[in-house]
C-alpha cells in the first residue's frame, strides 16, 4: 500500500488519531508528550502512530496535509492541528466536545 495511502486509512479509520514522536507512554519529544497529554486527559480512545518507527509517514505526512511539524492531530478526518492549537483547544474545551462528537458518530 502506498504511503499517502496507508495516512489516509489512519486519518479515515479512527475517530481521533496522533501522528507523534514516540508514543502515548514513550514520547519522544516534548510538543508529541504535551499533545498526547492533552488527548489523554479528554478521557477517550485514541490512536498514534510513531513517525519516528515509520521513515515513510515521517518523511511524507507533512504534504498530506500541508502541515509541516509534528504532532499531528486528525479528529473525525480532519487535521486539527499540531501541539500548541492542540493545547489551546484543550484548554478551553473545544478539544473534549470535539471528540466526544466524532466518537459519538461512530457509535
Amino acid at each position: 500500500m502506498d504511503v499517502m495511502d496507508r495516512i489516509r486509512q489512519q486519518v479515515e479509520e479512527n475517530p481521533v488519531v496522533i501522528f507523534m514522536k514516540g508514543t502515548p507512554q514513550f514520547p519522544m519529544c516534548g510538543f508529541s508528550s504535551r499533545a498526547a497529554e492533552a488527548l489523554k486527559r479528554c478521557e477517550r480512545e485514541f490512536a498514534f502512530v510513531n513517525v519516528l518507527a515509520d521513515q515513510e509517514v515521517f518523511q511524507n505526512l507533512p504534504r498530506y496535509a500541508d502541515w509541516p511539524t509534528f504532532p499531528q492531530i486528525y479528529v473525525d478526518g480532519e487535521l486539527v492541528g499540531g501541539c500548541d492549537i492542540t493545547l489551546e483547544m484543550f484548554e478551553n474545551g473545544e478539544l473534549k466536545k470535539l471528540i466526544d462528537e466524532a466518537h459519538a458518530k461512530r457509535a
